[in-house]
């Protein structure tokens, strides 16, 4: 798909379209009931139906309006490591999809990591020696100013970069919107809007309007899992990652659809922190911006196709959300941005706060909770990512419970 030309002056904040409700108390059995209308349960709707299943999708809401629609969207596929890169690689062809049967803007824009030490650079050829030239590619100082839409010449604080070119981009406020409505549309999908769980067993899901039945269950409701089985997610660990984040006015010569991310970044992603010159790298940061590290800091942005930029994030864990935004964190984050970009501050539009499910005994949570009734939580910073691999591997029985 084509980019977009960003504007002169700085939009309206883009609205998300309120997907087509489903009225209600439709009769009948559905082949699959989804708990959760976020982007992992979205997901295995699509999948479902593209696999000739009966859909019903429950969700307390009206619209998506958590973790789906609060991020950066970007699809993180090359920074992933191991089994997560290979159900990252899956997840691709997923989300290319959804995007042409629903019509979502996915572009094939690919990631710049930017360099501005000769450590930061190590990490990245280091990881281009390990994957190849096809996967990794490495960018001089002056390529990777430009690409940022600094003026020529004003390269002075870069070392180098790299682009990773099978990383994708979406619009999170408009991806599962989106995806909502094309499983509404069809005729074998439906979504059950405004409508809490209260209870799930084997063969029901129990809502504040009545019961839903179905051959098959999947509870993806992310953090809020605590709410239906407190027991599952205390024993996994999870708990709620606050993310400080922003929308600013993106400089006048940007213009790239790719996610750019830095030395913060590679020291939060596998991909990156695998590598021989990880630990030196988080030295370095902790002796220049120790500030940026204490609040978990993952400073990176991506543009939204009416050219803004969304621009963040800081890291809080707790079992709640906090629903206080700390000034002098947001102040770190987007003077951080703006010297990625080479510009003196940024103009901010909009602020708000993230939020995903995190736990630290694994990124993922696949639990059979009775027999024909599974939770599926990603509980880590790539939701977006993992989404349709892990639908696809859900209804192929590759995707494993863990105990």
């Amino acid at each position: 798909m084509s980019s977009s030309t960003p504007p002169t002056a700085a939009p309206a904040a883009p609205r998300p379209t309120t997907p087509r409700a489903t009225a209600p108390g439709t009769p009948g059995r559905s082949d699959v009931v989804i708990v959760g209308a976020g982007i992992i349960g979205l997901a295995h709707a699509f999948e479902a139906l593209r696999n000739g299943l009966s859909v019903t999708v429950v969700d307390r809401d009206r619209q998506p309006v958590g973790a789906s629609v609060r991020n950066f969207g970007h699809c993180c596929i090359s920074a992933q490591d191991g089994e997560l890169l290979a159900l990252a690689q899956r997840s691709r062809p997923g989300w290319l999809r959804a995007a042409a049967a629903a019509g979502i803007w996915a572009e094939e824009a690919g990631t710049l990591v930017v360099a501005r030490s000769a450590t930061e650079a190590a990490v990245l050829e280091e990881l281009h020696a390990e994957r190849g030239g096809d996967a990794v590619r490495l960018r001089t100082a002056a390529e990777t100013a430009a690409a940022l839409g600094r003026a020529p010449g004003a390269d002075g604080d870069l070392v180098g970069g790299a682009v990773l070119p099978a990383d994708l981009r979406v619009n999170p406020r408009e991806a599962a919107p989106g995806l909502a409505r094309w499983v509404a549309g069809q005729p074998q999908g439906r979504i059950l809007w405004g409508t809490a769980v209260t209870g799930v067993e084997t063969g029901t899901v129990h809502t504040t309007r009545g019961p839903v039945h179905g051959d098959r269950i999947l509870v993806c409701v992310g953090h809020d899992l605590d709410y239906l089985f407190p027991d599952v997610a205390e024993d996994h660990g999870i708990e709620r990652c606050r993310l400080t984040m922003a929308r600013a006015e993106a400089p006048a010569a940007f213009r790239t659809d790719s996610a750019v991310l830095t030395a913060t970044s590679m020291l939060r992603y596998d991909a990156f922190t695998a590598r021989p010159s990880a630990a030196e790298l988080k030295a370095e940061v902790l002796g220049h911006s120790a500030e940026l590290l204490e609040i978990g800091a993952n400073v990176m942005f991506t543009r939204l196709p009416d050219g803004t930029l969304l621009v963040g994030d800081s890291h809080h864990y707790d079992a709640t959300t906090p629903p206080f935004i700390d000034e002098r964190t947001f102040e770190l984050l987007t003077a951080a941005v703006a010297g990625v970009l080479g510009v003196p501050r940024l103009r901010i539009l909009e602020r708000w706060q993230g939020v995903y499910a995190s736990s630290p005994r694994g990124p993922l949570l696949v639990r059979d909770l009775a027999p024909g009734v599974r939770a599926v939580s990603v509980t880590s910073g790539i939701g977006m990512t993992l989404s349709f691999g892990l639908a696809a591997a859900t209804f192929d029985g590759t995707l494993a419970a863990t105990a």
